[in-house]
């Protein structure tokens, strides 16, 4: 089996030592080819020579930003009977691919993991979704957002840029240093789409393709609690940001439960192929944790079965 594994020399959790280890781990296992990322958009690039070049796997050693990369270069190299099967390496700060498909948070252990799947031939198929806006369109793995989520992370992004850690905590703070400067009075977004009741009048709107939708740390973030990888896309929406209704939501999507958020002020969608987001003004756009940008209108498609994961 003929495998190129796309590593991330700057991921948060691993150093030279230990990619050294996982990547004579893998080589063990595989005719392995490994390839370091180099700037932004590099591991699609490397995923899709990887599809013309015939190889069977894409392994990837990286955070949440790199596995999306290299899933659009995949998904946009060939149709699904000729991609090579991905297997996931945690190497970031959040995991939350890797972990919603059941690997541990430790890229050692989740490598053991790894094997274990070669060794017995396991196979996954997961669905994607797809976010479509004038003409550019992007594939990811577990979320999207327009909205308050997406400010907080563009936030954090910029406190990256100058150099410092994008942990829990500074997640955390962030949100509420920016909770307590948003416009609670002016919902800007109207959702529609087929068969789905027009809904006017929400602030911020969260997209799931699987559940948890991300992490605090070692404790999950469910907003929608339903989303996985074999059913269509899971929306929640927001029609109110005041005290009261995000200290309840919040207490719901951080407590494990299997029963969908409750609240008048909340528009809820589950198992949906297609919807649309827009808005009256720009909103801020993030994918898979990654900061798009400023958007007006977002088309969010359901992908079933677009990738094989060995896990």
């Amino acid at each position: 089996m003929r495998a190129m594994l796309l590593v991330n020399p700057k991921a948060t959790t691993t150093n030279s030592r230990r990619r050294d280890v996982l990547i004579r781990a893998l080589g063990a296992a595989v005719d392995l080819t490994v390839e370091e990322t180099a700037y932004r958009g590099h591991a699609a690039a490397l995923a899709g020579t990887a599809c013309e070049k015939g190889y069977d796997v894409v392994a990837i050693l990286g955070g949440d930003g790199t596995i999306n990369e290299a899933v659009n270069g995949l998904v946009d190299a060939v149709g699904p009977e000729s991609r090579p099967a991905l297997i996931v390496i945690p190497g970031g700060s959040a995991n939350v691919f890797a972990r919603a498909l059941g690997l541990p948070n430790d890229p050692v252990e989740a490598t053991g993991a790894v094997l274990e799947a070669l060794r017995e031939g396991r196979r996954r198929s997961v669905g994607l979704g797809q976010a479509i806006w004038e003409d550019q369109s992007r594939y990811f793995t577990f979320c999207s957002g327009l909205g308050f989520d997406a400010e907080v992370i563009r936030a954090v992004e910029g406190l990256r840029g100058a150099g410092r850690k994008a942990t829990p905590a500074r997640y955390v703070n962030t949100a509420l240093r920016h909770y307590m400067a948003t416009d609670k009075r002016h919902p800007a977004m109207t959702l529609t789409g087929p068969g789905i009741p027009t809904e006017e009048g929400i602030f911020m709107g969260i997209i799931s393709n699987v559940s948890p939708w991300s992490y605090v740390g070692t404790r999950p973030v469910a907003p929608t609690p339903w989303a996985s990888f074999e059913t269509g896309l899971d929306l929640l929406g927001l029609k109110r940001m005041g005290l009261v209704s995000m200290t309840s939501l919040i207490r719901q999507v951080l407590t494990e439960r299997d029963t969908l958020p409750a609240g008048r002020h909340l528009v809820q969608l589950h198992d949906e192929p297609e919807f649309t987001l827009t808005a009256d003004r720009p909103m801020a756009f993030e994918l898979d944790g990654d900061y798009l940008g400023e958007r007006e209108s977002v088309t969010f498609r359901s992908t079933p079965n677009a990738l094989q994961v060995l896990v």
